[in-house]
């Protein structure tokens, strides 16, 4: 049996199939109890190990608390979710609560906006 050196696995890894690599990976995970980390996509013009940060496209609004003027906030909630008065009342009242998941940093800033008018706490994330 040959020697194995990185360079011979480099070597296979660039004629290998998807399939090849996957059942690689697998083989290892299964193997050694581990979980592979998600692949970082190369960067033009990164340095070599660099760690590649992924731009957060989708913001979660999260009512942190409601302020002075519950009232008011639950009125917000309601034009922001098309939520009942009661669920709306549910949802100012279980703070921290998610107002709403996956929304551009715009539409995120906007609700934060309008919330916090009328005295509620609130966090992007």
């Amino acid at each position: 049996m040959a020697e194995i050196t990185k360079d011979n696995v480099i070597e296979w890894l660039e004629t290998a199939t998807m399939l090849d690599v996957k059942a690689l990976v697998d083989g290892i995970e299964e193997k050694f109890g581990v979980t592979a980390a998600a692949p970082m996509m190369a960067v033009a013009g990164a340095a070599p190990g660099a760690a590649v940060e992924e731009e957060q496209t989708e913001f979660d609004v999260v009512l942190t608390g409601a302020g002075s003027q519950k009232i008011q906030v639950i009125k917000v909630v309601r034009q922001i979710t098309s939520l009942g008065l009661k669920e709306a009342k549910e949802l100012v009242d279980s703070a921290p609560k998610a107002v709403k998941e996956a929304i551009s940093r715009e539409e995120a800033d906007d609700l934060k906006t309008r919330l916090t008018d009328v005295g509620a706490s609130v966090e992007i994330k």
